[in-house]
């Protein structure tokens, strides 16, 4: 899909990580790096494999917006839902508030509420203005973990943004278990 953003043309396609070339996957590694100041770790960049990929490109095909949504599983109120977790939404550091983490975000939201019961992402500080903005919502209610030990409830996590749910917080959300960053 061809769009306009701050007088540039861009394309937006949709890949799943499968079919995704080499040469695609290694500009959205450095994408992360560059966009996170070299921290974005490898752990970080396995946790957007998998899924649906969002990538943006300007006119000369280099790659300047990115981001994943996964599926993951949350536990909530004796219900396993089928989570579009967000993840590696980035954009190229010199084309930042121009609408393209905007454009990643508005595809990433069509594939959530097409193929998932709600979406869930941990935001930068950075990055939160634009999900508030877009209608994510902060999760109000206790949050855990359904790990190798059973339940572990973390108080001192930040609550993930929500994203199409309406879940009660009087029961806590309890994300599947994942090596490194839980959320």
């Amino acid at each position: 899909m061809r769009a306009e953003y701050g007088g540039r043309v861009t394309t937006l396609r949709t890949a799943h990580a499968s079919d995704m070339t080499q040469g695609d996957l290694l500009a959205a590694r450095r994408l992360m790096h560059a966009s996170f100041d070299g921290d974005f770790s490898d752990q970080d960049w396995e946790h957007a494999l998998g899924g649906m990929h969002a990538l943006v490109r300007d006119e000369q095909g280099d790659l300047v917006a990115h981001g994943a949504v996964v599926q993951r599983r949350i536990l909530h109120n004796g219900r396993s839902l089928r989570v579009g977790y967000v993840e590696a939404v980035a954009v190229r550091p010199d084309r930042q508030r121009q609408g393209l983490g905007g454009q990643v975000m508005g595809e990433l939201e069509r594939i959530i509420d097409t193929a998932h019961d709600l979406g869930a992402l941990s935001a930068s500080d950075e990055g939160q203005r634009l999900y508030l903005g877009r209608g994510w919502q902060e999760w109000k209610g206790a949050v855990g973990v359904l790990g190798p030990d059973g339940v572990l409830l973390m108080p001192d996590e930040e609550p993930p943004l929500l994203w199409g749910a309406d879940l009660d917080p009087a029961h806590e959300l309890l994300i599947e278990w994942r090596d490194g960053d839980v959320y």
